[in-house]
């Protein structure tokens, strides 16, 4: 069965030469010609033909700043086209893979181990009652794409697909033909670059988007594929709730001003008014299809006495019901539900308090149907609502909050002392104590919603907490019900929060806590001292009685960026690894349930990479159902942006997860080998040393700020955060993203590889085996996910291009940092292909496939915002190009930070 029309290298082809249509149209032949120039020069380097790129530099430094406008935005537009062809290659082999039997991951495949395992039902039911996933959203400043130019590309993608996947006649194909020179036109004419930077309400919305557009429509299908699934091998097995999705945009204060009590409280408002309005309309869909004549159907005890309930509630609108449709009992009952849901954000009574409420009446026409013989209508059409109100519940995503620890060390102590007592000079013993006895006591100790005479951060915080007990009775608890604390130091830290909450009454101990408080481990100090804060927490009267009232669960976040770009890859990797298994000891120790919260970004230095492989490299110790991790920038809209390609993500971590957990609870964890660990703590000490030395040698920050794109990075309106967290030129100080960004654009991503080498060696020289690492690649996932990771930000840099950013570096910092550089890469692809045993440093051939066919499109660009940065003053036209170029450079490479 040929399922499809087109394939990958048709559409490239044909959407490359549509562009160039485009091009000459609307800028001018001369423009396409040069374009054409530059574009053939960097693909015969590439491929051997030419020796040198001197004609690239040639047409380069003939072309003025019109024309160099031109070529930013002809090879800034292709790269946007043919990153949707790639997606649309994704889907056709998802397809492929599903119509032969033959796709990995599946839900297939994870009854399957099951089976294998030798997994009875009471194994695989507990397996999936401790499964919950919780993708979590952030706005961090990583998404390149104006909003318009995505409503664009989207309608680029629905006619590729029309094209790739619908039988067409000549004229039906000419017409979708036209409008894709329309669409692509019209792409050509938007300008790229925004004019000012995105506000947090545009960063929600920008989230909200692919919750509401794709992934509610296909979590329904993710559970339907297990329940049928399941049902072959295990029929008695009941799928329980699996995922939640949550989300930092609107909420997350930590560095972000701009994230006011007002932005978060429109955001709720905003999330529950969409998720409403899709019920109402999935209600609407039921009611066309659930036309069951009563005088063929016995409704049931269940169902007859819900729909008396709705009656009695709404005696006029259920006489309307009832003269409308006398004969559809389902007819009533669903236009009475879609009364109770208009109701939910209205003065009037009546409506649902909470979406258990909606999940019971959906549940009684469900069992009604059943009843009736009629459980392929149940299936097909209710039991996917029903799920879908379960995930998204009444807030679409719950929102986390976060801020900094040291704006809540500085509220505590100010209103504290304005109640005479003394907090910030005391010791962190003292501190603790004070803490524990205002949270146990009962009558409040200060007055949130009138501080005083306090500064401006002090009143910020008080102004959200008294805010978060008015968000949690409108919108429920469940709707904003945990709260990070970056840069987690020390246990008082969190005992703060827990404070806060206190005051605000969101927490009332012994009784009742509406909050989970996360620390958000990130520093080196942090997670060394892991036993000393969580141990000192678990031990706290205050803060286990607050354990209590939350299911004695605590979530803890694991910070990868800033750990990254503090100790370099390989140690950050390691240090993660060995400390997730401290805190998993921790916990069992004290009999605390541990929910991980992964802080990864969408690069590879900063966490990125595939997350199945992620899930199912973590220590089995760690392991305990529940998993949390951030989703953002393009990563989201490469994940969640097409509706198969978002399903299928889903799919792959319930598997990992639920294979994860299985193995976790089959049997014994098996230690690891004592020679593996000793190799990686051979290695990374080594690595961090070589890291760190780099980023202290004298001159350092000078080179990263004329070898590298960051200050145009820096204007660049990407995101409603500051760059850097105080202004000051420092890397300590700039944010992770950037940081990454700056390197990626200048194809020299040392955050991602830097110090790996150095690493490996100075274990080797040590007397350590090649053939040890080799074995430690084939049967530790840690180590095989780690070095596949560096190997796949290895494969992205090109020390080619790399060098020509560094000749913009004085010659004094070029000659002490490049070499170096230089040197540290090119040793260490020799080990990864010694220890892999490949002759390539990626192990997937299709993205070598996708690197190969991009490269030769990404180094016109780079060599272009070379030139500009050279220019010691650049006009507004040259600015424009210059940020341009930025975003160009992203689309090629599929990464900012």
């Amino acid at each position: 069965m040929d399922l499809h029309h087109r394939t990958v290298r048709q559409d490239v082809r044909e959407l490359g030469a549509l562009l160039g249509d485009v091009l000459e149209e609307q800028s001018s032949t001369a423009a396409f010609e040069a374009v054409e120039d530059l574009r053939t020069a960097a693909i015969d380097y590439r491929d051997g033909t030419l020796r040198t790129r001197e004609p690239l530099r040639t047409t380069l430094g003939s072309l003025d700043s019109d024309m160099e406008a031109a070529a930013a935005r002809a090879f800034t537009t292709y790269f946007e086209l043919i990153n949707l062809a790639e997606e649309r290659e994704r889907v056709r082999a998802i397809r492929r893979d599903e119509q032969e039997g033959r796709i990995e991951d599946s839900q297939t495949e994870t009854v399957a181990s099951l089976v294998e395992r030798d997994a009875d039902a009471e194994t695989v039911q507990r397996v999936l009652d401790d499964v919950l996933i919780q993708p979590t959203f952030t706005a961090h400043p990583t998404e390149a794409h104006r909003k318009t130019v995505k409503a664009k590309l989207r309608a680029i993608t629905g006619l590729l697909e029309d094209l790739d996947e619908r039988r067409q006649t000549d004229a039906e194909r000419g017409s979708a033909w036209n409008q894709l020179e329309a669409e692509v036109t019209s792409l050509w004419q938007t300008p790229q670059v925004r004019d000012r930077a995105p506000e947090p309400e545009d960063e929600a919305r920008n989230v909200q988007w692919y919750l509401e557009n794709t992934l509610f429509d296909v979590v329904g299908d993710v559970y339907a594929d297990l329940e049928g699934t399941l049902a072959e091998e295990y029929p008695e097995v009941d799928v329980p709730k699996l995922f939640e999705f949550r989300s930092w945009a609107g909420s997350d204060r930590d560095g972000n001003p701009a994230v006011t009590v007002d932005v978060t409280s429109e955001t709720l408002d905003r999330q529950r008014s969409v998720v409403l309005s899709k019920y109402r309309e999935d209600l609407k869909r039921l009611s066309g299809i659930l036309s069951q004549d009563a005088a063929w159907i016995t409704p049931g005890d269940r169902f007859e006495s819900s729909l008396l309930d709705d009656r009695e509630r709404f005696p006029e609108i259920a006489s309307e019901a009832q003269e409308r449709y006398p004969h559809e009992f389902y007819r009533q009952k669903l236009k009475l539900m879609r009364e109770r849901l208009e109701r939910v954000d209205d003065v009037r009574p009546g409506g649902y308090d909470d979406a258990d409420e909606l999940v019971a009446d959906l549940e009684a026409i469900d069992e009604s149907l059943r009843l009736n013989d009629a459980e392929s209508i149940a299936d097909a059409y209710v039991e996917p609502v029903i799920r879908k109100v379960e995930t998204f519940g009444f807030s679409l995503a719950s929102l986390d909050l976060r801020d900094h620890q040291k704006n809540h060390t500085q509220t505590v102590g100010e209103l504290l002392e304005g109640q005479g007592l003394d907090y910030r000079d005391r010791d962190e013993a003292g501190r603790i104590e004070v803490l524990t006895e205002a949270i146990m006591q009962d009558a409040p100790v200060v007055d949130l919603s009138n501080p005083g005479d306090v500064s401006d951060t002090t009143a910020r915080v008080c102004e959200r907490f008294a805010a978060l007990r008015r968000w949690q009775r409108e919108y429920g608890a469940d709707a904003i019900d945990t709260y990070c604390i970056s840069m987690t130091d020390e246990p008082s830290h969190v005992l703060e929060v827990l404070f806060l909450a206190d005051q605000a009454g969101v927490v009332s101990l012994p009784e009742y806590s509406g909050l989970d408080v996360v620390p958000l481990l990130e520093t080196e100090r942090a997670l060394d001292g892991a036993r000393r804060i969580m141990g000192t927490l678990f031990e706290n009267e205050a803060y286990s009685a607050a354990l209590d009232c939350r299911d004695n669960t605590q979530e803890i976040m694991l910070g990868y960026s800033d750990s990254n770009k503090e100790n370099g890859f390989l140690a950050a990797n390691w240090s993660l690894y060995r400390n997730q298994r401290r805190l998993a000891n921790i916990t069992d120790e004290f009999g605390v349930t541990m929910r991980l919260f992964h802080g990864r970004g969408g690069s590879i230095s900063r966490g990125g990479g595939p997350m199945h492989e992620a899930m199912l490299a973590l220590p089995l110790e760690t392991v305990t159902g529940e998993i949390k991790f951030t989703e953002q920038g393009e990563a989201i809209a490469e994940k969640y942006g097409n509706p198969r390609i978002a399903e299928r993500n889903l799919e792959r971590m319930l598997d990992a997860e639920a294979r994860a957990r299985h193995q976790a609870l089959d049997g014994p964890v098996e230690e690891t080998p004592e020679a593996w660990t000793d190799a990686m703590e051979a290695m990374a000490p080594a690595a961090r040393t070589a890291y760190t030395d780099l980023l202290e040698t004298d001159g350092f920050i000078p080179y990263f700020e004329t070898a590298t794109p960051i200050t145009v990075i820096e204007d660049l309106n990407l995101g409603s955060r500051p760059a850097s967290r105080s202004g000051e030129r420092t890397v300590e100080d700039l944010r992770a993203i950037p940081w990454v960004f700056s390197w990626t654009q200048s194809r020299c991503i040392i955050p991602g590889w830097y110090g790996l080498a150095t690493g490996i060696d100075a274990y080797l020289d040590d007397g350590g085996s090649m053939e040890t690492l080799r074995e430690m690649y084939e049967r530790w996932p840690f180590f095989r996910t780690t070095l596949d990771n560096a190997a796949q930000a290895m494969a992205k840099t090109d020390m080619e291009i790399a060098e020509e950013y560094a000749a913009l570096a004085p010659t004094e910092l070029r000659e002490r940092f490049f070499p170096r550089i230089r040197g540290e890469h090119e040793r260490a692809v020799e080990l990864v292909l010694e220890i892999t045993g490949r002759d390539d440093t990626l192990r997937r051939p299709w993205l070598r496939e996708s690197l190969d066919r991009r490269n030769p499109y990404v180094d016109p660009l780079n060599y272009l915002q070379t030139r500009l940065l050279a220019r010691d003053e650049r006009t507004p036209s040259e600015e424009r190009t210059l940020r341009l170029t930025v975003k160009g450079i992203a689309a090629g490479m599929k990464s900012t930070g």
